[in-house]
């Protein structure tokens, strides 16, 4: 009997039924669960403003809070918000976020704008909400809206092979498994080379005007194109898509953007984390650096 190679798993043959009767291992083993529903009970925090949000910083959390920052840099100043922070360390199975977002994961809103409060859960139902509240960042009609929801939604099937493909096998997997991450990078070199061919021609992926397809496409694979996921950079040779740079360094010199990647971030340089966001004068006075306290749990 020979040992298995290196970069392949042992064999293995599926059982006729699948049974979670041991850990799956890796960076997120201890929060997984094949079944959904709350653990604990606990309240979800309620500030003073129209929109409450429970997040964090990851891509799909940044897709909102930079919503909400050029929202309010367009001078709309009924979208003033709460970002109050939801680590993913087991507080996603609280029982006030569950009833919030029933999938457990972040981002999730409760727009108290209205004399009812509504939720809203996924980050691209939450752009759309917000976008035709506004009016904003949305087109009205004609090719142009076409445009802006067909990317939007091609985002919202395209990471997941990103991150829970990709990311998950190449930085977060117990063990290296060449066929698994040769398939995923394969995938995503293939995304990349889309999101190119498009830029190639168009200043925004809806076309000239900055949408929330932008918003929606640039926190993950705006930040691939710069090395800053799974340290994957190099690996997937993403200075080659000249065009996704071109549109990553536009989009990440906004203002507005620069601010939503700030709110409920809890890890990086402590001068660009706002763990909590309830005023526009907190990414003054109270970003990490200024008043060092460490995440709340």
């Amino acid at each position: 009997m020979t040992d298995a190679p290196v970069n392949e798993p042992a064999e293995y043959t599926p059982p006729k039924v699948w049974t979670w009767n041991k850990a799956s291992g890796g960076q997120f083993a201890a929060i997984n669960r094949p079944i959904a529903g709350p653990t604990h009970e606990a309240e979800l925090p309620v500030g003073r403003h129209p929109f409450q949000l429970y997040s964090l910083a990851t891509p799909n959390g940044v897709k909102v809070t930079v919503m909400f920052e050029e929202l309010l840099a367009a001078g709309h100043s009924g979208a003033e918000y709460d970002a109050w922070l939801i680590k993913i360390d087991g507080n996603q199975f609280g029982s006030g976020f569950v009833s919030v977002n029933p999938n457990s994961k972040i981002p999730a809103l409760m727009d108290r704008s209205g004399p009812t409060p509504i939720r809203v859960f996924e980050s691209g139902a939450i752009l759309m909400h917000l976008a035709e509240k506004f009016g904003a960042f949305l087109p009205t009609s004609g090719e142009a809206r076409a445009e802006c929801l067909s990317w939007l939604f091609w985002q919202m099937g395209s990471a997941p092979f990103l991150g829970g493909g990709f990311g998950h096998f190449y930085a977060y997997a117990p063990t290296k498994i060449e066929y698994a991450i040769d398939r995923y990078a394969m995938e995503v070199k293939r995304q990349l080379d889309v999101l190119d061919r498009r830029l190639a021609d168009n200043e925004f992926l809806a076309g000239k005007d900055y949408t929330i397809a932008d918003m929606a496409t640039w926190p993950w694979y705006g930040a691939l194109a710069k090395g800053l996921v799974y340290g994957a950079g190099e690996f997937l040779s993403v200075h080659e898509y000249k065009n996704v740079q071109r549109w990553t360094d536009a989009i990440a010199k906004r203002p507005a953007v620069k601010r939503g990647r700030m709110v409920n971030r809890i890890s990086g340089d402590p001068a660009s984390q706002l763990h909590e966001r309830h005023e526009a004068s907190d990414f003054d006075t109270k970003t990490q650096d200024k008043i060092g306290e460490p995440a709340k749990a």
